[in-house]
């Protein structure tokens, strides 16, 4: 295209800007009068006189907006936004100088703005709903601007939106009842086609991403484990500091995005410093802006919409909690006010950002790869269910955002390719507390003896030498007392323990969706399965005779790796099955997903998974959560590839890294394509 093309952004109606303008600036003096009433710091004498400040604030900010914007661009990031509403009220507060008969202070210095921006916000849909390119001509601005100072890159680009746990089948039941009317109409053309493909162990975006962006997840065992030989540290995935020490263990610098890439809300860069709201540079400040962010404070009331739709979450939520327990919904689970708020900053808050970030990217055109998660779905499923009301309603308003994200594709000079994936699924069940009655945790501590103080002797080789020693005369007593171990597991018949607290334990046990991992943590290593039944007798027989697990995992000195389910055990590197198969249920690569989770370094003692129903489509979580995923059983596993027609993806696509290879092989094809 000639460097001289500007988009048809840039051209647009008068006519209609002048009815928008007036709509909206009627709507602000509405808003405005709405506060004087209640006595919270506003003060004017006249109708006449809220149109002239109104008016003045609306000339101040068109002037000096575009000026404030760039010189405190990063004290508007690293304030989360913060500082557009100050700016907002600073507007109000020095204009009350020097108008008589208007006064503000207060709360007022902000509700004022927050209420125009809510008006604005409702109108502007109104007044603009026929409208794209108003949507898109002020992000286009600074992005249009900033463009020309480079030459543009003439192969096409490629757009990753991920939707964090939207398992395949689910997808598809929201495109046949038609909440998501854009990826349905993608797939009617022919533009797209859809792939489920399938986790590795665990099923969660810790693992799933270190695949999918640096191609290696090896050694991410859940979403949080313990590590034995680190002081016994617990890592989690969620956690600033732990994620930064992942992605320099994982990284090898060739990731997805480290040509010209860039990562929004991902848990980790793919080797890219072209970030916004990634965990694992979240704790270098110096990463966290972005010329992006114009975007997001592009006029004095974007953020104030931002906020206004934020409320509006909070208080769906609140109706959503209410209309769960009238109509007794079930499963359910207590979601207090703090979730609420969870709730409305990744289904509004990052979900905005992410969409302004990267249209403002599409139409700067020099990114060649943009992977962003979008995180609202997985949250409100874990808490509403993989198919509420709530849960639909949020993929609606994604396909919404997809919408915009591919409208504004029309408007740039460059092409762009876009994908729509998922990092895994989730499954749907109550929780093991609900089934059982008590947590998980405590039921693990009912089969540990009250008083474990002498295992706090093995603090050295030469003590640990003198534990070994009777460890092996019991080994034979229980070879010699049961034939074999499936025998033992059937046979024996746990006592039960008093339940201690947690800080009086010396076992750690951490949940991940189903999953849970148990580390018996007076032992520098992984103790063997000979070892565990020598220590503790109640503890394997106890787990798998519970009904609601289906199976554990531990690693025998003799046998390799088990997978002991109440009625058999699979010996999964011998390929050998005693019993029944406690895999049957769980898909036909389970083996080959233990297999490598077991050879891990970080694997605990005992790794648990919970019962799986294929009848009901249900496990039972070991969290409190109603959707649940980082373990086997249902759904969770089998997230989705949409993708271009013209890409070749035969074959059954397994693990995330699998996916890293098949977008690394087609952004360099886009290269290729110039």
């Amino acid at each position: 295209m000639p460097e001289d093309y500007e988009p048809n952004i840039e051209k647009f109606s008068y006519k209609d800007f002048a009815i928008r303008t007036i709509v909206i600036w009627i709507g602000n003096i509405i808003g405005f009068l709405i506060v004087a009433p209640f006595n919270l710091g506003l003060y004017v004498n006249s109708i006449e006189m809220a149109i002239i400040v109104v008016t003045l604030v609306g000339i101040v900010n068109a002037l000096l907006w575009p000026i404030l914007t760039r010189v405190f661009m990063p004290f508007f990031v690293y304030t989360f936004g913060a500082a557009s509403l100050i700016f907002n009220a600073l507007f109000f507060y020095i204009l009350a100088f020097f108008i008589k008969g208007f006064e503000i202070n207060g709360p007022a210095l902000f509700l004022v703005p927050f209420l125009m921006a809510a008006i604005n916000t409702v109108l502007a849909g109104i007044v603009t709903i026929d409208d794209n390119s108003s949507y898109y001509r002020g992000i286009t601005r600074d992005a249009l601007n900033s463009r020309r100072k480079e030459s543009l890159k003439q192969y096409s680009g490629l757009i990753i939106l991920e939707i964090d746990g939207l398992a395949y089948d689910i997808l598809m039941e929201a495109i046949d009842k038609d909440y998501m009317p854009t990826l349905k109409g993608w797939l009617d053309k022919g533009s797209h086609k859809v792939k489920r493909w399938e986790t590795d162990l665990s099923s969660q975006t810790g693992a799933s991403q270190a695949g999918i962006l640096h191609g290696n997840n090896r050694d991410i065992v859940a979403y949080r484990w313990v590590e034995k030989d680190n002081d016994n540290r617990i890592m989690s995935c969620g956690s600033f500091n732990n994620t930064s020490i992942m992605e320099e263990r994982i990284s090898n610098g060739n990731g997805l995005l480290t040509d010209d890439g860039g990562s929004r809300c991902n848990l980790f860069s793919g080797d890219t410093d072209n970030v916004i709201f990634t965990l694992s540079k979240a704790l270098n400040i110096q990463k966290m802006f972005n010329s992006a962010w114009f975007s997001v404070f592009e006029n004095p009331n974007s953020f104030a919409r931002i906020c206004v739709l934020f409320l509006y979450e909070i208080i769906l939520e609140a109706y959503s909690q209410i209309k769960h327990t009238i109509k007794n919904i079930r499963p359910r689970i207590r979601r207090g006010f703090i979730y609420n708020l969870t709730r409305a900053g990744t289904n509004v808050f990052l979900r905005e950002v992410n969409t302004h970030t990267i249209i403002w990217d599409m139409m700067n055109g020099k990114l060649d790869t943009i992977y962003a998660t979008y995180l609202g779905y997985d949250e409100i499923a874990h808490h509403s269910g993989i198919r509420d009301e709530d849960s639909f309603r949020c993929l609606k308003t994604l396909d919404k955002q997809f919408k915009r994200i591919k409208e504004a594709s029309k408007y740039s000079r460059r092409d762009y390719e876009f994908v729509i994936q998922s990092d895994h699924g989730q499954s749907n069940g109550a929780t093991f507390k609900q089934r059982y009655g008590i947590s998980f945790d405590k039921y693990v501590r009912s089969l540990l003896p009250e008083d474990m103080s002498f295992y706090s002797l093995i603090n050295s080789d030469d003590e640990l030498r003198d534990v070994f020693i009777p460890l092996n005369r019991q080994i034979t007593y229980m070879r010699n007392l049961y034939s074999n171990s499936l025998e033992y597991i059937e046979k024996y018949s746990p006592r039960q323990y008093k339940i201690q607290k947690p800080e009086n334990s010396e076992v750690i046990v951490l949940g991940s969706g189903n999953l849970a991992l148990i580390y018996l943590t007076q032992w520098p290593h992984r103790l063997s399965y000979e070892e565990i039944i020598s220590y503790f007798p109640n503890l394997i027989p106890g787990l798998v005779k519970n009904k609601y697990i289906g199976f554990i995992l531990v690693n025998s000195k003799n046998n390799g790796a088990m997978v002991i389910g109440e009625d058999g055990i699979n010996y999964i590197e011998k390929g050998v099955v005693q019993g029944e198969d406690p895999l049957k249920n769980f898909g036909k690569n389970a083996s080959y997903h233990l297999k490598r989770t077991n050879s891990f370094k970080h694997t605990p003692d005992i790794l648990v998974n919970s019962f799986y129903d294929p009848e009901t489509d249900e496990v039972c979580a070991f969290e409190e959560l109603v959707g649940s995923h980082g373990g086997l059983g249902g759904s969770q596993t089998r997230p989705f590839i949409m993708y271009p027609s013209y890409w070749n993806l035969d074959g059954e696509i397994v693990g995330a890294e699998s996916i890293y290879k098949i977008l690394k092989r087609e952004i360099n094809n886009l290269k290729l394509r110039e």
